[in-house]
């Protein structure tokens, strides 16, 4: 799913964290290397809520404490509007996805290329085994800021939604 709280045409200016210290690296062709390296000093490390700025992100972060219990993945905010969406998860990682500006996909899942990587968790499912996985969208509001974004207010003269529309979109 993809989302975009402001309900413009645009999630410039929409705010981003990412619980995860560490990402799968891939490849020139995007395939996964098996390796892992952390977020810290790279435009990936949404550790502390930040204004999404980069519209080519595509990666898979690496979820912590570790995979089975329910944990917060990720929280997206709309300062001017106040609405927020949060992410728990069960699942080890989480895909980060903003190639087109009017909406950002935060999808919960195993590591891109697991059966051939031995390093992350397995998706490997043997007969009679089970697979559980637990994924929520918290939609919330928080106080808004007083001051609209910059941004904000030409994307919101263009937008063609009525407000209070739902931003999500399959």
């Amino acid at each position: 799913m993809c989302f975009n709280l402001a309900g413009s045409d645009s999630i410039e200016g929409e705010l981003l964290q990412v619980f995860a210290d560490r990402y799968t690296v891939f490849d020139t062709r995007k395939i996964p290397t098996g390796r892992i390296d952390p977020v810290a000093g790279t435009p990936l490390d949404f550790r502390t809520a930040r204004v999404i700025r980069d519209f080519k992100l595509d990666h898979n972060f690496v979820l912590h404490p570790g995979p089975g219990a329910l944990r917060l993945a990720a929280r997206l905010c709309d300062p001017v509007s106040g609405r927020t969406l949060e992410v728990p998860t069960t699942q080890p990682g989480i895909q980060l996805y903003t190639g087109r500006k009017a909406g950002v996909a935060l999808e919960t899942q195993h590591f891109p290329n697991s059966p051939n990587q031995a390093q992350v968790p397995s998706t490997v499912l043997r007969p009679g085994q089970v697979f559980r996985s637990v994924t929520e969208w918290r939609f919330g509001v928080n106080q808004p800021s007083a001051a609209p974004r910059p941004d904000t207010q030409s994307a919101r003269a263009r937008s063609k939604r009525a407000p209070g529309r739902s931003a999500a979109t399959r």
